[in-house]
């Protein structure tokens, strides 16, 4: 009964209204309104005003929203720990990577996760890596991959590789014979680059601004798979792991000189989470996995 009055009161507060709280939750008006007044009265507090056009939380209504949605985090956790089973006959994991590890660290990854657990449920995500912390944060998600620049002091990060970004052209580009290229000479390249919501980006431009290299910039894509592909097809370069570059025959990985453009890849999780077998049993293969690729 707890958990319900804290659905119901969460649904509420949500959408600022008993009648849109109540189609969402698929119950009656009157029956969702009744939950709610016996949480207040339990509380002794009236958590909505109810006297507008608008529902609103009252002052003691903000306050228990904050635990509210605490505890009901915390019993969904419950819920899969009763569920979690040692011997990975079943379960579920849910993981979020950013873009560019999907060419070359999620796919062997999967498969010996895959070859070992294949009753095991996989949710994955390819997304930012500020929503890949939000998400962990509201218990969305079990792992992320993505970089050590973490902005969330309640996230932990595991180590994984170290990668380097170089300038990645196709075999048929006029720089494919060179093995590496200046600052100057980067400056000079015409590229292809992801946008400015991805991580990669924004490593790439801090990196330009230290060491003064101006880019030219002819198109940006909110998709790894598409700055490959123009890459492909066109004279423009773009400036991704090397890795990426070696996982396909006809791009060829240029190092940059005489700074390079490294940064390190981690797995990131809640602190205070439950960690299931499933996850503890990923967290190993990821750390084997790229102990392998970083060789």
């Amino acid at each position: 009964m707890l958990a319900r009055h804290i659905q119901y009161f969460l649904a509420v507060a949500e959408h600022s209204s008993f009648t849109k709280a109540a189609a969402a939750l698929h119950v009656s008006q009157p029956a969702l309104s009744q939950q709610v007044r016996q949480l207040e009265e339990s509380l002794g507090a009236q958590l909505f005003d109810r006297s507008g056009r608008t529902t609103r939380l009252t002052d003691a209504g903000d306050v228990y929203l904050i635990y509210a949605r605490r505890a009901l985090q915390q019993l969904q956790e419950a819920k899969r720990a009763i569920h979690d089973v040692s011997d990975l006959s079943r379960g579920s994991l849910r993981i979020a990577v950013t873009p560019t590890f999907t060419t070359y660290l999620v796919g062997p990854l999967i498969e010996a996760f895959y070859a070992r657990y294949p009753n095991i449920t996989l949710n994955l995500q390819e997304i930012s890596q500020e929503r890949i912390e939000a998400l962990l944060m509201a218990d969305e998600l079990d792992i992320g991959i993505a970089f050590d620049d973490i902005q969330t002091p309640d996230l932990e990060a595991v180590p994984l590789l170290s990668e380097t970004l170089a300038l990645v052209v196709s075999r048929k580009h006029p720089l494919a014979e060179q093995r590496s290229i200046t600052s100057q000479g980067l400056s000079a390249e015409s590229l292809v680059l992801l946008g400015t919501e991805f991580a990669t980006r924004e490593q790439i431009d801090r990196y330009c601004r230290q060491y003064e290299i101006r880019p030219q910039v002819q198109m940006q894509a909110n998709a790894l798979g598409a700055v490959i592909e123009i890459v492909r097809r066109t004279g423009l370069s773009t400036l991704l792991p090397a890795k990426i570059a070696l996982a396909h025959d006809d791009l060829v990985a240029i190092t940059l000189e005489p700074e390079r453009l490294q940064r390190t890849a981690v797995l990131m999780r809640r602190k205070d989470a439950f960690l299931s077998a499933a996850v503890r049993e990923f967290i190993e293969l990821a750390k084997g996995v790229a102990s392998e690729l970083g060789e």
